[in-house]
């Protein structure tokens, strides 16, 4: 085999490996798990795997203010 045909089959080597790894990436399974393993170390320290209750915090914190704004609109269209 001449070094140019090797160097060939090498080149093919490295495009099907990096294909594969773009169809893997790519594929709907493997990014719901990427952003619901983002999500969770959002709110769960992964190295301790403590909840982070600042983050949780926040997040409550901006469920309660939505209602309540919610709230307050309605009562003021209803009056």
């Amino acid at each position: 085999m001449s070094a140019l045909e090797r160097e060939i089959e090498e080149t093919r080597e490295r495009l099907a490996g990096t294909i594969d790894e773009l169809l893997y990436r790519s594929h709907p399974k493997t990014i719901v798990s990427r952003e619901v393993a983002s999500m969770k170390a959002h709110f769960v320290d992964p190295a301790t795997g403590q909840p982070r209750t600042d983050n949780i915090l926040k997040v409550v914190g901006s469920v309660v203010g939505v209602v309540v704004l919610l709230g307050v609109i309605r009562k003021i269209v209803r009056d």
